[in-house]
């Protein structure tokens, strides 16, 4: 996805791409961080009213399209603004909101960080999330696998120099590591070209097996839709099943981390 300048101009490239992937076949769809808005913008501007309409038109195309959308979005709560993935079902009914725990320099001018992690039901498949520079904190995966979780879900917004953006290209980014350590299926959409001031977004969407296999992939030129056909009885968790187990020193550690997770899913607002 190439952001656009205006929420409404953004919302209606994600109304369209939904309607596509649906007509495609698709029976989920996930946009990048903050596409309801753009990433690379003063947030200390944005006014909670149009983000909340972007929010419900998609929605609204959520359910005229019977498909699943996970789209990412600036969310305020309680006078403070999170860097949010919200997920909508067929029915365009919000069934979970994830709010980035880990912030990147950028986030943390406009945002708080988010208090859980991300654990949540696809048509009744077990899926986790994390946003962007959360790559980099592999327990936030982890963990919602050990809960059950089978596909990760990871919208992105690259803000890179050239340079850098140049060296996370053409799937050199980890990925497909992630995937494979936690045998799991892994999502990963980002935006993709030039984001002004020189800095850059590498692109490279892709959709990666429990093998580490890329099973689809973007450039890092266009903005496209990418679309794969999971088969979730790969998704069999084992190396997270197994950490579970072994070494037995660990075992009661581990529980007690599950416990204090599903806690706080409880609890989160």
């Amino acid at each position: 996805m190439k952001f656009l300048p205006t929420i409404r101009q953004n919302v209606r490239q994600i109304v369209e791409r939904i309607h596509s992937a649906a007509k495609a076949g698709a029976d989920v769809i996930l946009f990048p961080e903050c596409a309801v808005t753009g990433y690379r913008r003063d947030f200390k501007g944005l006014t909670p009213g149009p983000v909340s309409q972007g929010c419900a038109d998609v929605a609204r195309a959520a359910r005229a399209a019977r498909c699943n959308v996970l789209v990412g979005s600036p969310t305020f709560r309680d006078g403070t603004w999170f860097n949010s993935l919200l997920v909508f079902d067929r029915r365009g009914r919000m069934v979970f909101e994830y709010s980035k725990i880990h912030l990147a320099a950028w986030d943390r001018r406009f945002f708080q960080p988010g208090k859980s992690l991300a654990f949540f039901r696809i048509d009744g498949v077990p899926a986790t999330a994390i946003i962007c520079h959360e790559r980099r904190y592999p327990e936030l995966v982890r963990l919602p696998v050990m809960l059950g979780a089978e596909i990760v879900f990871h919208p992105n917004a690259g803000l890179d120099t050239l340079h850098i953006s140049r060296t996370k290209r053409r799937g050199r980014d980890g990925i497909a590591v992630r995937a494979f350590e936690n045998q799991v299926y892994y999502v990963f959409a980002n935006s993709v070209g030039p984001q002004g001031n020189g800095l850059w977004s590498a692109g490279d969407s892709k959709i990666v097996a429990p093998d580490s296999r890329v099973l689809a992939l973007a450039n890092n030129r266009d903005a496209m839709i990418i679309q794969a056909e999971l088969d979730l009885a790969e998704a069999g968790r084992k190396y997270a099943r197994d950490a579970l187990q072994h070494p037995v020193f660990l075992r009661k550690a581990w529980k007690q981390m599950l416990t204090l997770c599903k806690r706080q899913l409880r609890t989160k607002r």
